[in-house]
């Protein structure tokens, strides 16, 4: 069966201070974001109705926003009190959660200083963001053609829209050639993250991860270095040339959406689904979940 396309679903959104009907949650075809990228987003899973780190993603949210140059105008507080009545709106107890603020149409060109800026907040029920079929033996990723830019090229700390085209071509092209994914480099020629997810490598029991100096420090990032330390494993941030990768042992992706998805093959290189890998999938999936966050009685300095 055909998923049913985003435009035509049913429930509300939250857009600019108000529930919106999903159906009539428009813009206008000259918004300045649609044509210049002026805008930011956040992505978060729900778990048990809750959102994972709901206040740490409403805090990037406006950091990103003032990196773009513009003020939300709405406050971290409102941004998560709207987050938890479109969920309640929608009724949702699992399920993904898309905060976006962007340029609206009142200016067209490249100045854009008197547009209003507008917050809207969706969330809906997904599944695993890599097949279940492929997720629990591991992933399989090609090398990407395209590389995350120099930070004084582009606003690399920021999870702005634009800085996503490039992901969704490597994405396309890691499935046309019949991958899950591929694994970007940076501007030096330097690992850097899959194209929508932070990426780690183990050799013994030291965990490995590239320095978030021109890529996204994700919260999901951060939330399984603490998870990795917590149980005792040395987790080294650092530089990190391809050819390590010939040399690692096990490998796995971090995301909000793909959470912690282990990996089998990175181009000619292979892995093998470890015990640290899946400690560290049992650890994150219980500490995202408040039920069995409690239940373990699992806490964390993030």
């Amino acid at each position: 069966m055909a998923p049913i396309p985003y435009d035509q679903r049913d429930g509300f959104i939250w857009m600019n201070g108000a529930l919106v009907p999903w159906r009539d949650a428009k813009i206008h075809v000259l918004t300045h974001a649609l044509h210049y990228g002026s805008g930011v987003f956040e992505g978060a899973r729900i778990y048990d109705g809750e959102v994972f780190s709901l206040t740490k993603h409403s805090e990037r949210l406006h950091a990103s926003a003032q990196i773009l140059g513009f003020e939300i105008p709405y406050s971290v507080a409102e941004v998560d009190q709207a987050c938890r009545d479109i969920i309640k709106a929608q009724g949702l107890a699992e399920g993904y959660i898309r905060p976006i603020a962007w340029r609206g149409s009142e200016e067209m060109g490249v100045a854009a200083k008197h547009t209003r800026i507008n917050l809207a907040v969706s969330c809906w029920d997904w599944g695993s963001y890599f097949p279940e079929s492929e997720k629990f033996k591991g992933i399989r990723l090609c090398m990407a053609n395209y590389r995350r830019p120099d930070p004084a090229t582009a606003p690399s700390r920021a999870k702005a829209a634009g800085l996503y085209m490039i992901c969704t071509i490597e994405k396309h092209r890691s499935m046309d050639l019949g991958y899950a994914d591929a694994l970007m480099l940076d501007y030096r020629g330097l690992i850097a993250e899959a194209t929508g997810a932070n990426v780690f490598f183990i050799k013994g029991e030291t965990i490995h991860t590239p320095e978030p100096d021109c890529i996204l420090n994700g919260i999901t990032r951060q939330t399984v270095i603490a998870l990795a330390q917590r149980r005792g494993f040395n987790v080294i941030v650092r530089q990190i040339k391809p050819e390590e990768m010939a040399d690692f042992e096990q490998c796995f992706l971090t995301g909000s959406a793909a959470e912690v998805t282990p990996v089998s093959e990175i181009g000619d290189y292979r892995f093998t689904v470890g015990d640290i890998t899946k400690t560290l999938m049992d650890d994150y999936s219980a500490y995202a979940r408040p039920s069995a966050r409690a239940e373990r009685k699992l806490s964390l300095a993030v």
